[in-house]
């Protein structure tokens, strides 16, 4: 399941360039991959933080921290509905 931004986003790739390094990864599979291996919240827990160069890669190339997600992110925090459980990863 993914919103349509993060989907116009990715449209048909597959494999983007991590911003560190520079090399050329797979984008992250929720299927396939294990969020927390790829993936961490900021302190605040409006921001998703690249912990490997696919979550990086990931993270950059979904605009996953535009400020609208930020801004919800809040919102859901404050409802105590965020940051999600891992089983809901």
């Amino acid at each position: 399941l993914s919103c349509q931004g993060c989907n116009g986003h990715k449209y048909t790739k597959q494999q983007v360039t991590d911003p560190i390094t520079g090399l050329v990864v797979p984008l992250f599979h929720p299927r396939r991959d294990r969020w927390n291996e790829h993936f961490a919240w900021s302190v605040d827990t409006t921001v998703i933080v690249g912990l490997t160069p696919t979550g990086r890669a990931t993270v950059e190339a979904l605009h996953l921290n535009r400020i609208e997600l930020a801004n919800l992110r809040e919102v859901l925090y404050d409802a105590q509905e965020h940051p999600p459980t891992e089983s809901n990863l």
